[in-house]
């Protein structure tokens, strides 16, 4: 596992390649632009830099290259959530998520969710005791 924080516009291509798999730049470049404009060659420029940073790595296909994330979309999670944690709530969890729940339009299959996690780790700690 890598302690590498991607940058927003590398984590932006990143959820790409996660959600859509190994892909063209022109793919990534279109799927950026749904959301806002980007020109080609800053994705370009871009992914090539995440090339060598080791974040991406990348295979010729006939006259393109077809890009593939390097990282797990699970532990690049985890090491942005640590870092919000600790810098902006102070290490405290609760915080977090009472932030996050405050904020969205949290579904009633969420929280469900989220209530079955909780009585799991509650059993979890229960049985260490």
């Amino acid at each position: 596992m890598t302690n590498y924080k991607p940058t927003e516009s590398e984590l932006e291509i990143l959820s790409i390649l996660w959600e859509f798999g190994p892909s063209t730049v022109k793919f990534v470049n279109d799927k950026l632009n749904e959301k806002k404009e980007v020109g080609y060659t800053t994705t370009l420029k871009i992914m090539q830099i995440m090339f060598d940073k080791k974040l991406i790595s990348r295979e010729k296909l006939g006259r393109s290259h077809i890009y593939k994330s390097k990282i797990k979309k699970d532990e690049t999670q985890g090491i942005l959530l640590e870092k919000i944690l600790e810098t902006a709530f102070s290490g405290s969890a609760s915080k977090l998520i009472m932030q996050a729940l405050g904020r969205s339009k949290t579904s009633k299959k969420e929280i469900e969710e989220i209530k079955k996690y909780i009585e799991k780790i509650e059993r979890g700690q229960d049985g260490a005791q």
